[in-house]
C-alpha cells in the first residue's frame, strides 16, 4: 500500500482525526541512514508524527521540526515534515541497539532516555512557533501527545507504530486524534474517545492484518459521526538538499579554507545528515569559489 495521509471528523466537527501510512519512506530512511532496529522505530514515529502534525497547518509551505534529545544511547533525532506530504530526518547514533523492553518490543523510550522534546512550527513567513516540553517515556508517541496537550491545549490520542523485520519495514505509520475546543466541554465523548484509543492494540497490528486507515477509522470513530475526506495525500521521504547547497556552503569557509582543502584532499566530501546523501566537490569547484570569492570582493571594494 502506497505511503499516504487522509484526513476524517467526527462527532459533528468536535473531533478531528488524520492517519497516516508510511511503510516506504521509513524503509528508505532506514536504508539511507543503515538504521538498527531500535532506531529505526525511534525515527520511523518520529516522522510519522511530524507528518500528522503538519497536517493540521493551512499555508502552502508550511513544516514542522520535531527535535527529540534525551541522555540515552541514541543521542537524539530530528524530523523536518512538510504540509505537502514530504519529510525527512536522521538520528545521531543510528547504528544503536537494545535488547527488547519488558513488553517484548523496541525499547525505543531506553534508547531515548530523559530529556526534552522540542517542536518548531514555521508557517512559512514571520517567526516560527517554537515549544519545548519535557519527554514522559521517550517512546515519541506519548511524549508528542504530552506537547499537543500542555503546549497546544489540545487534548491528543497518538498512536504510533514501525515493525522492522529481517527484511526491513513492513509496517509502518500512524494516528491523530483531537478533540477540538467546541467538543473539549464534553467530558464523556473525551472520555470515550480516549477509552476507544486506549483499546487498540497498537498501530502496526492493525496494518498487517490488512487494515486500511478508513477501516481503522470507522472501527474507531464510526458510531460517532465519522466522515472522511476523500483526499488521499501521498507522502514521501525527501530532502531539498544539492550540490549547488553544498557549493554554498563550501564557499562561506572562505579563501584560506578552500585552498587548504584543495592541497590536502584535493577537494571536500560532504555528507547530508537528513538524507544520507554524499557530494564530492572536486579541486576544479573549489577553485571556482576562490574565484568568485575574489570577484565579490573586487566589486564590493
Amino acid at each position: 500500500m502506497a505511503d499516504q495521509l487522509i484526513r476524517a471528523t467526527a462527532a459533528d466537527g468536535g473531533i478531528r482525526a488524520v492517519g497516516v501510512i508510511t511503510n516506504r519512506l521509513t524503509e528508505e530512511a532506514r536504508q539511507r541512514h543503515k538504521l538498527s532496529y531500535v532506531a529505526t522505530a525511534a525515527l520511523g514515529r518520529s516522522m510519522a508524527a511530524g507528518l500528522l502534525m503538519a497536517s493540521s497547518m493551512k499555508r502552502p509551505g508550511s513544516r514542522v521540526n520535531i527535535r527529540v534529545k534525551g541522555d540515552g544511547p541514541l543521542g537524539g533525532l530530528l524530523v523536518d515534515a512538510g504540509l505537502d506530504g514530504t519529510v525527512r530526518g536522521y538520528v545521531a547514533n543510528p547504528s544503536v541497539e537494545l535488547p527488547p523492553n519488558d513488553k517484548g518490543k523496541l525499547d525505543v523510550g531506553g534508547a531515548v532516555g530523559q530529556g526534552f522534546l522540542y517542536v518548531v512550527r514555521d508557517i512559512g513567513y514571520g517567526y516560527p512557533y517554537s515549544s519545548t516540553v519535557e519527554l514522559v517515556s521517550g517512546e515519541i508517541g506519548d511524549d508528542v501527545a504530552h506537547y499537543l496537550v500542555n503546549s497546544e491545549q489540545t487534548p491528543s490520542a497518538l498512536v504510533l507504530g514501525v515493525f522492522v523485520g529481517a527484511t526491513g519495514v513492513t509496517a509502518a505509520g500512524g494516528l491523530l486524534v483531537q478533540v477540538l475546543p467546541k467538543a473539549a466541554r464534553d467530558e464523556a465523548l473525551v472520555e470515550k474517545l480516549e477509552s476507544r484509543v486506549a483499546g487498540l492494540s497498537g498501530f502496526t497490528p492493525l496494518l498487517q492484518a490488512g487494515k486500511t486507515l478508513p477501516e481503522i477509522l470507522h472501527d474507531l470513530l464510526g458510531d460517532m459521526g465519522l466522515s472522511i475526506f476523500p483526499e488521499r495525500q501521498m507522502l514521501r521521504f525527501h530532502c531539498s538538499c544539492s550540490f549547488e547547497r553544498v557549493l554554498g556552503a563550501l564557499k562561506i569557509l572562505g579563501k584560506e579554507e578552500l585552498q587548504d582543502m584543495i592541497i590536502k584532499d584535493n577537494g571536500a566530501e560532504a555528507i547530508c545528515e537528513f538524507c544520507g546523501e554524499v557530494y564530492q566537490a572536486s579541486s576544479n569547484d573549489l577553485n571556482q569559489l576562490i574565484v568568485d570569492l575574489q570577484t565579490e570582493s573586487s566589486v564590493s571594494s
